[in-house]
């Protein structure tokens, strides 16, 4: 009886103690942790957050000092955490940090998701074009064009009320570099990231400020209290005119910077009235059958690509004369040895324009990222089809290839005829799987802006502002593509087995 009356008091504490900490306020758990943890991506670089070149290890940047001082107006210090800058509304509502503040800017689809404090800088879009390009004189001008900006932002918003085609990026740098090399023809994005990635190339240009933006510190729904907090501490650095000194340090003042000093609670209200209410419609179901087929193509011609190279390399290693034995060898532990999403940067921002440049040819640049995706998926994967293909000519008795040089074939003539087919047939499940792979492997060319139907997802989770829905179809998508393949490795693997 006392065990019963233990375990029942035991219980009736723990249930009180949930009840308090439950009702703990955001901005109680903040100050009584002591610190205030912010996300941040370092990728976005100079001047928001990002090592100090003399020190490295050591964060700096504007947003890192306005940082210290909201922790510091809060009687906390500030923890930064780092996060991929694309994701980082997704991860403040799984918890991940209390609140995020890194360049992110006010948009319907951020203010009908997360709660957003007043602005603590206010941007410009800034549009850049070509020296030589002097049709380029406007937004408008720009109309049926390829236009560069960042993926999920407020450039980006902007762009799509116009009629121009919207190329999206995941880093800060890429557009402009793209830019230059034809493959855009205009790039939108805020000023503080083109004076510093944009303009100064000599042969880009600035033409014109487009529209306004604000940068906002990002906290979740259920944190209205600490969201209150840091938009009153906000006030009070504005005010004291910490943040201009801030700004200044920083080479990124301006005369937009003063209407944060007098700017009110209508403001605050007027910049977040429109919300957006998208909704997940049939439309969007569309762009993602459209992706599917972005990526089914892409990973189809890589695999050719693929097996009919990989088939080369391994014939090379195994009967080719030293010089080409070594070299197939050292290019199938290269790729394999290197990150597919690596090789796919070099390959495109590297290798390409290099070549364009050598060979003196402008035309087709927009097709530069599905080439580049086609080749790079196809070369990284020659190299695991190679080891497949030496591994079924291994599997051959060496007596078959004895045999056809007493019947007087030459060496070509025995592979091609009975060696290569056998080993063929015995790699192909495994051909099918590394294809199964490949197609999943596919998801990374959205680095080189290829709309696949990854990329679409995550367009289309931010702009309905929910994961679970698009995150549904994409995986469902994609077991339609691989499931059929599985199948068919399933199938061949059991009829070698009755068949060896």
């Amino acid at each position: 009886m006392k065990l019963v009356r233990s375990i029942a008091a035991c219980s009736l504490w723990l249930t009180l103690a949930s009840c308090q900490t439950t009702q703990h306020s955001a901005l109680e758990r903040v100050r009584q942790a002591g610190v205030l943890r912010w996300g941040g991506d370092v990728q976005g670089g100079e001047p928001y957050v990002f090592e100090d070149p003399d020190h490295p290890g050591q964060l700096v940047g504007f947003e890192v000092e306005l940082a210290d001082a909201v922790a510091r107006e809060l009687g906390v210090r500030a923890e930064f955490v780092q996060n991929d800058w694309s994701n980082l509304v997704p991860s403040l509502e799984r918890g991940s940090f209390d609140v995020a503040m890194n360049g992110l800017e006010v948009t319907p689809a951020r203010a009908a998701t997360v709660l957003m404090t007043r602005p603590y800088f206010i941007f410009s879009a800034q549009l850049v074009a070509r020296r030589d390009d002097a049709s380029v004189t406007n937004l408008e001008s720009l109309h049926g064009h390829r236009v560069g900006t960042l993926a999920s932002s407020f450039s980006y918003d902007l762009l799509m009320q116009h009629d121009v085609e919207v190329v999206s990026y995941d880093g800060t740098e890429e557009p402009y570099s793209d830019l230059e090399g034809h493959r855009v023809d205009g790039v939108l994005l805020d000023d503080i990231i083109a004076a510093r990635y944009g303009l100064v190339h000599d042969d880009l240009h600035l033409v014109q400020d487009v529209q306004d933006g604000y940068y906002s510190v990002a906290c979740r729904q259920a944190d209205g209290d600490l969201c209150v907090a840091i938009d009153a501490a906000l006030a009070r650095i504005a005010a004291s005119g910490e943040a201009r000194r801030i700004f200044a340090r920083w080479n990124i003042d301006s005369s937009r910077e003063e209407r944060l000093v007098s700017w009110t609670d209508d403001d605050t209200r007027t910049m977040l009235l429109a919300r957006s209410t998208a909704t997940f419609t049939l439309h969007h179901a569309w762009l993602f059958v459209q992706g599917a087929g972005i990526t089914i193509f892409v990973s189809a011609l890589a695999m050719c690509l693929a097996v009919a190279f990989g088939l080369l390399l391994a014939l090379s290693r195994m009967y080719g004369p030293k010089p080409l034995a070594f070299a197939a060898t050292s290019y199938v532990e290269l790729f394999r040895g290197t990150p597919v999403l690596l090789q796919l940067y070099v390959l495109y921002y590297g290798v390409m324009p290099t070549v364009r440049a050598a060979l003196q040819w402008d035309g087709g640049t927009e097709y530069d990222a599905m080439v580049a995706a086609i080749v790079g998926l196809g070369i990284n994967y020659a190299a695991y089809e190679a080891e497949i293909y030496r591994t079924g000519i291994q599997a051959i008795p060496p007596g078959q290839m004895e045999a056809a040089t007493v019947l007087g074939m030459s060496r070509m003539l025995a592979l091609r005829r009975i060696i290569v087919p056998q080993a063929v047939r015995i790699a192909l499940p495994g051909v099918t799987n590394d294809f199964i792979a490949l197609l999943k492997d596919s998801s990374l060319v959205s680095v080189i802006t290829v709309v696949e139907l990854t990329k679409r997802m995550q367009i289309t989770a931010v702009d309905v502002h929910s994961w679970l829905v698009p995150g549904l179809l994409c995986a469902g998508l994609y077991m339609a593509m691989s499931y059929p393949l599985s199948l068919v490795s399933k199938r061949l693997e059991e009829r070698l087995a009755r068949n060896p």
